[in-house]
Formats: structure tokens, C-alpha cells, sequence
């Protein structure tokens, strides 16, 4: 009803549990999945994955439980956005916006556990042989994504237009076979990119 009720949203299925979810995706190719984490049949993780997988759908997860393994699960299984159940309205319409539009979210609390559980020094994978497949203005770009900086910003850093970050952004998640900004932000900290007390670009701007 929140999102019908707007003139840009569309709602066009509704599933009561998550291979409903999957089939629904199939058949009505939406933009955006709005999932339960905990659904009957098929889990919300789950039918993430499979989504995914299988269509170019972007998917917010929601849930009432304010879990790391959830996160680290649903991020992993390709979702965009993940918000706890006590989102404000606007805020849950504001979220399918943003990934519609192609970028990605995360609940203010979710993201900062996220990074703390990174720079506490918690369970990661180390592969920076991932990383030999960017250019060193693309690797810099990453570092950018990883602490957390808009395409404005980085512009800003690099003296360079949005658009041409825009081009860089898109280098990186192509090559990293990345769907999103925070999928780049994990990969950023599993690869080592970015650790615990790793300090900010001198003097503010990463080297060239």
C-alpha cells in the first residue's frame, strides 16, 4: 500500500513466500524485489540469490532482526539495499528509489556495523589478486568507494568531472563483476584495499 500509493512505483505482484517471490521476478520482470528475510518455503536470502542470479531485478531486503549474518548473507546473495522493518515510510520509499535508479542502501545501523565488523578486524577473505585487473586510477577509485565517498566527491578529489568518475565507477564494477556501490565497499575491505586504521589519502587526495 506505501509504494502503490506513489506515482512512480508500481507495484506489480505480490508473493507470500520466497519461491512465489522468485517466480513472480520471472514472470513480471520488475525493477525492484522488496524481500522478508524470513519467508516460508523459500527464505528471503535465498530467493535474493536466486533473483539475482537469474534476472537483472535489484533487490531491498527487510527484516525485523538487526543481524550481521544476515547482512553479510544478503549482500553476498546480491542484495542492494537492507532495512530493518521499523523504516519510516518515507525512508522505504526513498530506498526502492535509489536502487531503481541503480545505486545502493543500506539502514544507517546496518552499515555501521558493517564496517565496524571489518575494521574491528573480524572474518574476512583476503584476494587483492582481485584487484590486478584495474587500472592504478581505478584501484584509487575503489579506496574512494570503500571509505565511503559520492561520485561528487571523488570528483572532487581526483580534480576531475562526475562523469568522468561515473565512467570509472562503472570500470570498477564491470571488472570486478560488482552489481553495486556496496558490493564495492565489501570487496574494498576482503581484499585488503582498506584496513583496520588504513589512513586517508595524504593531504587529502589519493596519489597518481
Amino acid at each position: 500500500m506505501i509504494l502503490d500509493a506513489q506515482p512512480d512505483i508500481e507495484v506489480v505482484a505480490e508473493a507470500g513466500d520466497g519461491a512465489e517471490a522468485v517466480d513472480a521476478v520471472r514472470r513480471h520482470a520488475p525493477e525492484v524485489a522488496l524481500l522478508d528475510v524470513r519467508m516460508p518455503v523459500m527464505d528471503g536470502i535465498e530467493a535474493c540469490r536466486a533473483i539475482s542470479a537469474g534476472s537483472s531485478c535489484r533487490t531491498v531486503m527487510l527484516t525485523t532482526f538487526d543481524s550481521d549474518e544476515y547482512v553479510y548473507e544478503a549482500l553476498h546473495a546480491g542484495a542492494s539495499g537492507f532495512l530493518l522493518k521499523d523504516v519510516r515510510r518515507d525512508d522505504l520509499v526513498h530506498a526502492v528509489r535509489v536502487v531503481a535508479r541503480g545505486d545502493a542502501l543500506l539502514a544507517p545501523s546496518v552499515a555501521r556495523r558493517l564496517v565496524e565488523e571489518y575494521t574491528a578486524g573480524g572474518p574476512r577473505r583476503t584476494d587483492g589478486a582481485r584487484l590486478g585487473a584495474l587500472t592504478a586510477r581505478e584501484r584509487e577509485t575503489l579506496l574512494m568507494l570503500g571509505r565511503g565517498l559520492s561520485n561528487a566527491e571523488i570528483a572532487a578529489e581526483f580534480v576531475v568531472s562526475e562523469h568522468t568518475v561515473k565512467t570509472h565507477v562503472g570500470n570498477v564494477l564491470s571488472k570486478l563483476g560488482l552489481r553495486d556501490r556496496v558490493q564495492a565497499v565489501i570487496c574494498a575491505y576482503e581484499t585488503g584495499l582498506i584496513t583496520a586504521g588504513s589512513p586517508p589519502p595524504e593531504g587529502g587526495r589519493p596519489g597518481r
